[in-house]
């Protein structure tokens, strides 16, 4: 699997309230056996001959340290100078449920500078419930799951299939909960921390050097909040507000609504059907006529005539409205992605009835791959469900919301409105969670980046984010999609001095991005996307 495709892979599905304060949960970390990190090899694949793997055991509750365990399996890309290393940094590709071990193996070498390479270790772990770390699954084989999901649609559209929707997340949350109760209930961002803090200490760092993106910024905070004299860097890119993620700032929206992905993604959609526009001839949708209403007029006929693609495996991907619209969510995330939806949307364009096309467009081609090699479970992306606020309303109030959401962001705000709607039925709670408030005690600068139109983690909540620590550096990058990955080489000069000289720049300062949308991608180079959940 390419870096490409793993990283694009990363969308959130997703009691008594009992919150651990920073001094409590500094008892029970100190109480806590430090594990041995035996390293050894990754496997046969000689892809993986410059990756060390192991595993660990950590405390499956910390509030019973010396209890039940839980296995984390760590990675690393051992520096290129160990005579010269400063230690190891710690990396989180987003989600929840991202693969820390697959970030490191399948694009650590792509995505950090030389320097940054030669100085740390670089270091990723599957947090908690996700894929080789005791994954929390929703049933009891893969095959099982599929099955199960095979007919339910990105989101619903019409009222008959709302109605279906809620009753099947209804059996996806009972499924979840009877197959993995004990993992869901300790599977809470705060003990994710509580595990990154023992790895620290596990690979002899004083002090936690990390990079976080998309849900890692939550992440982060949330180490930031419990451990705030443990951080020497901190990176935080694509910045997930901590009050909208949690609920704590009161919106009685659900989760999916409170971080205005809906928004974020219609403003990178409008800008992209901009830029197309500016691009002339370099922009397939110019030759038949204006983008946006080429677009929009293609995505009301798919909502009563889907469209069947021929696929060059010979089967065959019928693109209703709502998979168009989800894989034009997923394709805003890179600029460089940009070209190839707009061919997806010229050929879309050009299929007025359900016909199979001549020719799949890769946007297509890459969606359909994307779900065949999905390995980790459903369950992997229910933190939410154990740690935020459900909406105040309850299931049956998700049409009202997404319809609401529709308005303000029309297409995204529907689609993204009904995701995390399993946790309205999960009814299960990590106890050990941390909720706010989200204000911390870090005395170091830490690094914030905020792209300016970002379809995922909206540049809006990026200033009230960078607010939350005393001395914050907060860097806009000028440009379009999701996090500063492969996009922005002032961005990696920048966080190459700040992770190993501590240099951080001005707050306030901007990047500019090294491409425009539709200029060709250099040969070569690869689209680099963490895909947020």
């Amino acid at each position: 699997m390419t870096p490409r495709t793993f990283l694009r892979r990363l969308s959130v599905v997703g009691v008594a309230l009992v919150l651990l304060t920073p001094m409590t949960s500094a008892v029970a970390q100190a109480k806590s056996v430090v594990p041995k990190i035996a390293w050894g090899s990754c496997g046969a694949d000689p892809k993986l001959k410059p990756f060390q793997c192991a595993t660990v055991e950590v405390p499956t509750d910390y509030d019973k340290p010396h209890g039940p365990t839980t296995t984390i399996a760590l990675t690393r890309l051992p520096a290129s100078d160990p005579a010269h290393k400063i230690g190891t940094l710690f990396t989180n590709p987003g989600g929840p449920g991202g693969s820390g071990v697959d970030l490191v193996q399948q694009a650590g070498q792509q995505i950090y500078t030389p320097d940054v390479r030669a100085r740390f270790d670089i270091l990723g772990f599957d947090p908690r419930g996700v894929s080789r770390s005791d994954p929390a699954t929703c049933y009891p084989t893969a095959a099982e799951e599929s099955k199960a999901l095979a007919n339910v649609p990105a989101f619903p559209v019409t009222a008959k299939e709302e109605r279906q929707f809620i009753v099947d997340a209804a059996k996806v949350a009972i499924s979840c909960r009877t197959t993995s109760p004990d993992r869901l209930a300790h599977y809470s961002t705060a003990n994710v921390a509580r595990d990154m803090d023992l790895l620290r200490q596990a690979v002899g760092d004083q002090k936690l050097s990390y990079v976080g993106y998309s849900y890692g910024t939550y992440l982060g905070a949330t180490y930031a909040k419990l451990f705030p004299n443990k951080v020497r860097a901190l990176v935080l890119d694509g910045t997930l507000s901590p009050e909208w993620y949690s609920g704590s700032n009161g919106d009685p929206n659900p989760v999916g609504v409170r971080l205005k992905q809906g928004e974020g993604a219609y403003d990178t959609y409008e800008q992209f059907l901009a830029e197309c526009k500016k691009a002339a001839a370099d922009c397939v949708l110019n030759q038949l006529g204006d983008p946006k209403t080429v677009v929009e007029s293609t995505l009301q006929r798919l909502k009563t005539h889907p469209v069947d693609v021929a696929l060059p495996d010979g089967s065959t991907l019928t693109v209703t409205y709502a998979v168009a619209v989800a894989i034009t969510f997923s394709n805003l995330y890179d600029p460089a992605g940009f070209p190839g939806l707009a061919e997806m949307w010229a050929q879309l364009n050009q299929q007025p009835t359900a016909k199979k096309a001549a020719k799949a467009p890769e946007a297509l081609i890459e969606w359909n791959r994307r779900k065949e090699d999905y390995t980790t479970s459903i369950g992997s992306a229910l933190q939410p469900c154990v740690e935020a606020k459900q909406s105040g309303r309850g299931p049956l109030a998700y049409p009202t919301y997404a319809g609401a959401a529709d308005q303000r962001a029309p297409h995204f705000g529907r689609y993204r409105a009904w995701i995390g709607i399993q946790c309205e039925f999960m009814r299960i709670r990590d106890t050990d969670d941390f909720r706010g408030p989200w204000q911390n005690k870090v005395q170091q600068p830490v690094l914030v980046f905020g792209t300016r139109h970002d379809p995922a983690t909206p540049y809006e909540a990026t200033r009230p984010y960078a607010d939350l620590y005393p001395d914050a550096r907060m860097v806009t990058v000028e440009g379009y999609g999701h996090t500063t990955i492969g996009k922005s080489t002032c961005a990696d000069a920048r966080i190459t001095d700040y992770l190993t000289q501590l240099k951080a720049p001005a707050d306030g300062s901007s990047c500019a991005q090294d491409r425009k949308p539709f200029d060709p991608l250099p040969t070569g180079k690869k689209v680099l996307t963490p895909l947020p959940r």
